[in-house]
């Protein structure tokens, strides 16, 4: 495993100073996590509270409250973070020294990549924004995502890149509570919109198998990782991150296409 990188800035006087990024365990109500079991129970936590299936955004997309533009707009933003998880985990896997730790992991590079032509996540992507209306050049291109969907998942990929391995994979442990997501919006979607079809939800139905797979992977990964107070630090605060990178995409999401402040050059829906 890679010795955890660490950087210096001001701390309270009761914390050291070599820490992480962060820590989500500098106040009382987050005391040390002696154990796996506690660090687990810590990482459950942070999905309970600030993953991001608690947006108002998803709220309305779920809920039929969207126009079928912003439907669009969701898809053609999100495709931009679909395309680039195989980059994420590639960076992830360039870091691994553990064979089996790599033969385990550039599995998830395949489940959306595929290893033929039009299978795989992306194609299952295509899917959706093709039943959606939106033209295959405008998605491919990206030309018209919003500025922060491309900040904030460049800055995933970013971080994927710079931090040790034990934090790339612990971002990914968003994956533990996606099937509840996926489940609200199969059933959310089909029942509240007559332009989606069962056909287009195929990247939703195949993530059903596909997380709970790569999340369980992942925790204990962490879980027989993550030895001291720091690194179950770490570990959380990638967690965090990849939350809130995910909130921001729906935020901006709200900001451009729900309250009607789109960017120039950022997708138009039609009238």
């Amino acid at each position: 495993m890679n010795k955890l990188q660490t950087i210096e800035h001001p701390a309270p006087a009761s914390v050291p100073i070599a820490v992480h990024l962060r820590s989500v365990t500098w106040n009382e109500s987050h005391p040390q996590m002696r154990n796996a079991d506690e660090l687990e129970a810590r990482l459950r936590e942070i999905g309970a509270t600030r993953y991001h299936n608690l947006h108002p955004f998803h709220a309305r997309l779920h809920g039929g409250k969207c126009t079928k533009g912003q439907v669009q707009a969701w898809a053609l933003n999100r495709y931009y973070y679909q395309s680039t998880i195989p980059m994420k985990d590639g960076a992830v896997l360039a870091r691994m020294r553990d064979p089996r730790a790599r033969l385990e992991w550039r599995h998830r590079i395949e489940n959306h990549d595929g290893t033929h032509e039009n299978e795989g996540g992306i194609a299952r992507w295509f899917k959706l924004t093709d039943g959606l209306g939106l033209d295959r050049e405008l998605v491919t291109s990206t030309r018209g995502i919003l500025p922060a969907t491309r900040f904030a998942v460049d800055a995933y990929l970013n971080f994927t890149r710079d931090r040790p391995t034990l934090e790339g994979v612990a971002s990914s442990l968003t994956e533990l509570f996606a099937p509840g997501i996926h489940r609200e919006r199969i059933s959310g979607m089909l029942e509240s919109y007559t332009f989606i079809t069962d056909d287009v939800m195929a990247y939703f139905r195949k993530r059903l198998n596909q997380a709970p797979r790569d999340a369980d992977w992942c925790l204990d990964y962490v879980r027989t990782n993550a030895r001291t107070q720091e690194e179950r630090e770490a570990v959380c605060d990638a967690l965090l991150f990849k939350c809130e990178v995910l909130w921001t995409m729906l935020d901006a999401l709200d900001y451009a296409y729900v309250q009607g402040n789109v960017p120039p050059g950022a997708f138009v829906p039609a009238a």
